[in-house]
């Protein structure tokens, strides 16, 4: 009965609010860089592709559901730069979004410091509303949207600096051209990222680091900042907490059960929220990752000294 009603009071929330809704925030953001900055695309060597599921609000009725994949490969052996595919679902009671982006990053090397990288997105937004509205009388309530769906060019731009000495720093802006869903009164409004690193690397011994990550998100309304401390072991296992500043704190956790294949988990809980101390969020993340192995050199001898 309260989930019900918790679902009901969601679609008139979602009924009301169409305009300008918050792109997705993901606690394992560090394995979605693609989708929110197209400048990361390439920037690691090899190819490597991630699969993420995020479970909000474990088993209550109509809530956010997502699922992302994202692939990229590092062109410097082939061409120059980076390329690569995002694509993601995403359902919250009545309403399921897709978009499909392909990005290219492309570097410029910034002396003997680092190297910056700039990226542009371009794809297709796919938004679908389908309301299974239950009035009280039997006559229609015009107030109430119908089903509808909709699709759309959509664009994103980002720079991202890559510093020898183990930090980074990257900035991008996500819906470039708002795109309007004009069939169901939708609009997307810009987003922007701002998101800063420092790799320790064996600061706590041989392959022990340590990682420091902050991402903000803003539409210049609403403002939500990450910040992330992860630890990796000798590249067998991770373990991490991340603070959100919406009071929300989250463990997460991962490991290599076979060479190039990361399978990684965190829970959140919102420390204001009893309901998502009992119901919390999952989020699932499997990741592959090739680099491929550099060729043996051919060494010629002169005859006389074989």
């Amino acid at each position: 009965m309260i989930k019900n009603l918790l679902s009901c009071i969601l679609c008139v929330v979602l009924a009301q609010t169409m305009f300008g809704q918050q792109d997705i925030m993901m606690t394992n953001f560090m394995f979605d860089r693609l989708r929110i900055n197209p400048a990361t695309t390439g920037v690691d060597e090899g190819f490597t592709s991630t699969l993420l599921y995020r479970n909000q609000w474990d088993k209550i009725v109509g809530a956010p559901n997502t699922g992302i994949f994202n692939a990229e490969m590092n062109l410097n052996k082939f061409a120059i730069g980076g390329a690569g595919v995002s694509f993601y679902h995403d359902a919250i009671g009545p309403i399921r979004q897709n978009r499909l982006m392909l990005n290219y990053s492309y570097p410029f090397q910034i002396g003997e410091s680092g190297v910056l990288h700039a990226g542009f997105g371009l794809g297709m937004l796919n938004f679908g509303l389908s309301p299974d509205w239950i009035p009280p009388t039997t006559s229609t309530d015009v107030s109430l949207p119908n089903a509808s769906s909709g699709t759309n060019l959509d664009g994103n731009f980002g720079l991202y600096y890559k510093s020898y000495k183990g930090y980074y720093v990257g900035l991008s802006n996500t819906h470039l051209n708002k795109p309007s869903i004009h069939t169901a009164n939708y609009t997307y409004e810009r987003h922007y990222f701002f998101n800063v690193g420092h790799k320790l690397t064996n600061l706590l011994g041989p392959k022990r680091d340590l990682e420091l990550q902050l991402l903000v998100m803003s539409d210049l309304i609403k403002n939500v900042g990450d910040f992330n401390v992860k630890y990796n072991h000798a590249n067998l296992f991770y373990v991490g907490i991340t603070a959100r500043t919406t009071n929300t704190y989250c463990i997460l956790a991962g490991f290599n059960p076979v060479k190039n294949i990361t399978l990684g988990y965190s829970f959140d809980v919102n420390a204001n929220s009893y309901l998502s101390a009992k119901n919390g969020t999952h989020e699932m993340v499997i990741r592959y990752r090739y680099i491929a192995p550099i060729p043996p050199s051919e060494k010629s001898k002169h005859p006389r000294w074989l």
